[in-house]
């Protein structure tokens, strides 16, 4: 009986540690990447005292039905967050049926409005099924910002900020940090986010 303990004891202790060392490690990488391929500009009020234009493009997430899944609550009421309140915002909603018959873009919009209580303006990009058609499909509905923002988990807004560097370079300069990532928040999702970036990077290397 002792032993058994003992080894339940144990098996407790290795599983924390690790997890908390996953959990360490996850944190870091989400913080590493909310600071990667940003723009240098449009943080600064134009000269003529013009309101600063603002769009925060939200990605969406593979949701089955139509109630938003626990990731895309997450990103919504993070892109809803991140907006700058003294900016004239507009909130980009991305993604297409992916594994659903409903446009992840609707679901996400119907939760801001019903659920979150969200008032401001929406824009809807509800044909993409790739993260690389959420942002060659965005660039029509965010081009005249002055400041972008890229919602998601940190890495895939990372890799997502890469595309619009790629497809659009001018615009790649308007990109500014999102709040997506607060410390000690979705930790479990950080980890499997972190998880995927390695994958990614090893894949395309």
């Amino acid at each position: 009986m002792i032993r058994s303990r003992w080894g339940l004891r144990r098996l407790f202790w290795v599983g924390f540690t690790t997890y908390a060392a996953a959990a360490a490690w996850a944190e870091y990488v989400h913080w590493r990447s909310s600071w990667r391929t940003l723009g240098t500009g449009a943080e600064t009020d134009d000269e003529a005292g013009t309101e600063r234009t603002e769009a925060v493009v939200v990605l969406g997430y593979g949701n089955q039905g139509d109630s938003a899944n626990f990731v895309n609550r997450y990103r919504v009421r993070a892109g809803i967050r991140s907006r700058d309140r003294g900016a004239d915002s507009t909130v980009v909603m991305c993604g297409g049926t992916v594994e659903g018959d409903t446009p992840e873009a609707v679901i996400m919009e119907r939760f801001a409005r019903e659920e979150l209580g969200y008032t401001g303006p929406i824009v809807l990009e509800p044909d993409s099924r790739s993260t690389w058609e959420n942002i060659e499909n965005a660039i029509p509905l965010i081009e005249h910002a002055d400041v972008i923002k890229i919602v998601s988990n940190s890495p895939h807004a990372e890799v997502a900020r890469e595309y619009l560097w790629q497809q659009r370079p001018d615009l790649g300069e308007r990109l500014v940090r999102a709040d997506e990532h607060r410390v000690g928040e979705i930790v479990p999702m950080k980890i499997g986010a972190a998880l995927r970036l390695m994958l990614f990077r090893w894949q395309h290397r």
